[in-house]
């Protein structure tokens, strides 16, 4: 048995050094530009998906107002480089800022939020997200309106720029995938998901559920208003319409779900699958809305065909070839049955 635990983590290990390396070593490969451009919005889906999984897999409480946390901390960058006149590589020292607006618009917006239960608690994350969509619009001096918000200029050259932000939203989802594995392995995280199993009976023993709840809430939304910082000065520009989007929040639940919610690779793998593909569907066909009428008919056919995602539904594949021709519980030898019915009447006699 340990022998067979020791070879599947030396297994594991070996595939996550080879992920790494083809990571790192991406831009080096593919070069082109518009490859380079696919793989950043593709990391940027994957630390935000993974954020977002931090609160909604773990806990069951769904959220459609994550492109709150992530608009704001756009916003939050372009208004301090703003007023602060940041030009140059500096604005990067911007992005906790732009993490820090997210937790403080995520505490009231909990507090608020989360006193209600699930289904409750879709509905005002909805309303939420439409009030600050509003709030966009309308605070001309200090959001730009309409017109939105422009990055500074960053001094690269165009191919250096994309290999740059490559770098910096890999880091962006490096360091969420690991939050989101040392959630799941905490006290925290079995708390979490006790409160998703049976959060009635989780108070019951002991778990307080509001804490944890909020606690989860506001690490997804530093996480995602620190990524939204990123993709605005990438983008190089934030308008109300982009920064409080609610295709967002409704990518973000299809690719949880495509690979699968709760679980720490199927986010990731969600993003690299729906992303790079939205992009070029929206890139090749001159309408624009293929993609989001591919998007809605591809999450019915998940939720009717395979609605525990494509990681615990593959891992159960597996095991089932495994086991395959074989019970899942060895029999007894013959002769290890034989004295157990024969030791039955001399207990019944001692008693």
């Amino acid at each position: 048995m340990n022998s067979t635990v020791s070879g599947q983590r030396a297994v594991r290990s070996a595939a996550l050094a080879v992920l790494a390396a083809a990571a790192v070593g991406f831009p080096l490969v593919f070069s082109s530009p518009v490859v380079t451009n696919y793989a950043v919005y593709a990391l940027i889906f994957v630390a935000v998906v993974s954020a977002w999984n931090v609160f909604s897999g773990f806990s069951g409480y769904i959220s459609l107002g994550h492109a709150v946390f992530f608009g704001s901390g756009a916003y939050a960058v372009g208004i301090a480089a703003r007023d602060w006149h940041i030009n140059g590589t500096g604005v990067f020292a911007l992005l906790p800022l732009a993490a820090v607006a997210g937790a403080v618009i995520a505490v009231p917006f909990g507090l608020i939020a989360l006193r209600v239960r699930r289904h409750t608690f879709i509905v005002i994350t909805i309303a939420v997200f439409f009030i600050f969509q509003l709030m966009a619009f309308n605070l001309n001096s200090f959001t730009g309106g309409t017109i939105g918000m422009s990055a500074p200029f960053l001094p690269w050259t165009p191919t250096a720029f994309n290999d740059r932000f490559y770098y910096i939203a890999l880091a962006c989802a490096a360091v969420t995938v690991v939050m989101a594995v040392l959630i799941r392995r905490s006290r925290f995280g079995l708390q979490l998901r006790a409160i998703r199993d049976d959060e009635d009976r989780a108070r019951g023993l002991g778990v307080q559920a509001m804490r944890v709840k909020l606690t989860a809430f506001v690490l997804s939304a530093a996480m995602t208003g620190l990524v939204g910082g990123v993709w605005f000065l990438y983008l190089t520009q934030v308008l109300p319409q982009s920064g409080f989007d609610p295709l967002f929040d409704l990518s973000l639940v299809l690719m949880a779900f495509l690979g699968g919610l709760g679980t720490i690779s199927g986010p990731v793998i969600g993003a690299l699958i729906i992303e790079p593909g939205q992009l070029y569907l929206t890139i090749k066909y001159t309408n624009g809305y293929l993609s989001e009428i591919l998007l809605g008919a591809l999450f019915l056919l998940i939720v009717l065909f395979m609605p525990r995602g494509l990681v615990p539904t593959a891992t159960e594949w597996i095991r089932r070839l495994r086991t395959r021709g074989r019970p899942a519980v060895p029999p007894a030898s013959p002769g290890a049955a034989a004295p157990q019915a024969s030791e039955a009447p001399t207990r019944e006699a001692r008693t």
